[in-house]
């Protein structure tokens, strides 16, 4: 057992087949931890990742890196680091073209040849959003979205376009593995936000929290023309909406009935699901509602246009910006730029080039892929 004091809490993660894998939060504050390595363990928490080094998705635009070679990578980084100021291009070099496993090994690497964390060496060398950019991307998938959750939640006002992008978007098991990392980490997550929602919306996170949504391919199709009747009867049919039987439906059956559910809905109401909910609901609950529905026609498409909507106008949304470009660059960033072009007309890679700025800039380009 050892001690470290630093400004990143470190904690360890199991992955499938024993491995073990040390990685940083990046807190808020300073604070004293233990540690304890291990080199083989035994934990049932089943993390995303590969026992290879490779992309944890098919359709990203980060892949695994030919010839890798830690050692030699944890050499470019600490050439970036050494001396007067900080060398950012050799760290974009590295990091954004490094699957999510490559970068779990560069931290072990590292820790082993210098004797302290790549992330808090990196903390304390940059600033700003690219600093945000670089720590994300050396989480593993479920610590980053727990680490989002978190801080979603904490402190004043609670930021609830996180809460409802992350829990609408994830699958079953990506919901178990962020629900452990949470525990292990600050606590229970649907306690905190219960404590930090309320209503239906509340209720709505609740059901997604656990994770229990049919994942089969099976469509009943009387159960889906049913599904169809009682939604339409809940809200269309009646003065007041009943808000439970659009839980019951979206958040449990699976994507396939749904597909058939939106098509029934169409014939019996002579309108989308996505009009109905506008029509019915407001504020976070017509916003999660819609996001559940959206990613279980397109999770590529609900992106890109989150994307687009977190840059458009006015100021961009970095936040937004930063969580999805981090958590999608090896999952599906070439289906989410496909649909960006799509629905917009414009490149994904010439909206960020135009709303961001610096090192900040590079990165994202770099996770992005090109045009």
């Amino acid at each position: 057992m050892q001690q470290y004091c630093s400004r990143a809490r470190s904690i360890n993660v199991h992955a499938k087949g024993g491995s073990c894998y040390n990685f940083l939060r990046v807190g808020r504050k300073s604070s004293c931890y233990k540690l304890q390595f291990s080199a083989f363990c035994t934990s049932s928490l089943e993390i995303l990742t590969h026992p290879t080094m490779a992309a944890i998705g098919k359709r990203g635009a980060v892949t695994e890196a030919a010839g890798f070679n830690a050692d030699a990578d944890v050499q470019t980084l600490r050439g970036a680091m050494k001396g007067v100021g900080t060398k950012e291009a050799p760290i974009i070099e590295v990091l954004a073209h490094r699957t999510i496993a490559q970068r779990q090994r560069i931290k072990e690497a590292y820790k082993q040849a210098v004797g302290k964390d790549l992330a808090e060496d990196l903390s304390s060398e940059l600033s700003g959003n690219f600093r945000s950019v670089v720590l994300g991307l050396l989480m593993l998938a479920p610590v980053y979205d727990a680490y989002e959750l978190k801080y979603a939640i904490k402190g004043a006002g609670t930021e609830e376009a996180c809460l409802i992008d992350i829990l609408a978007s994830r699958s079953n098991a990506e919901i178990k593995a962020i629900n452990e990392v949470y525990k292990k980490e600050y606590g229970n997550l649907e306690a905190d936000v219960c404590g930090d929602t309320s209503g239906m919306f509340q209720r709505v996170l609740v059901s997604l929290l656990t994770a229990g949504r049919d994942e089969s391919d099976r469509v009943d199709e009387a159960q889906a023309s049913l599904d169809a009747k009682d939604i339409y009867e809940a809200g269309e049919a009646r003065w007041g909406t009943d808000e439970v039987k659009f839980l019951t439906v979206l958040c449990v059956r699976n994507r396939n009935h749904l597909l058939r559910v939106f098509e029934e809905y169409q014939k019996i109401s002579g309108r989308s699901i996505e009009d109905s909910i506008k029509r019915e609901m407001s504020g976070c609950l017509e916003e999660v509602f819609l996001a559940i529905v959206k990613c279980i026609r397109s999770k590529p498409a609900f992106f890109a246009e989150r994307l687009y909507k977190s840059m458009k106008g006015l100021g961009t949304t970095d936040s937004v910006l930063i969580r999805i470009m981090v958590a999608r660059a090896e999952i599906d960033m070439l289906d989410i730029k496909e649909q960006f072009k799509k629905m917009y007309g414009k490149s994904l890679y010439s909206f960020i080039k135009g709303d961001t700025s610096g090192d900040y800039r590079k990165i994202l380009l770099e996770l992005c892929g090109g045009e």
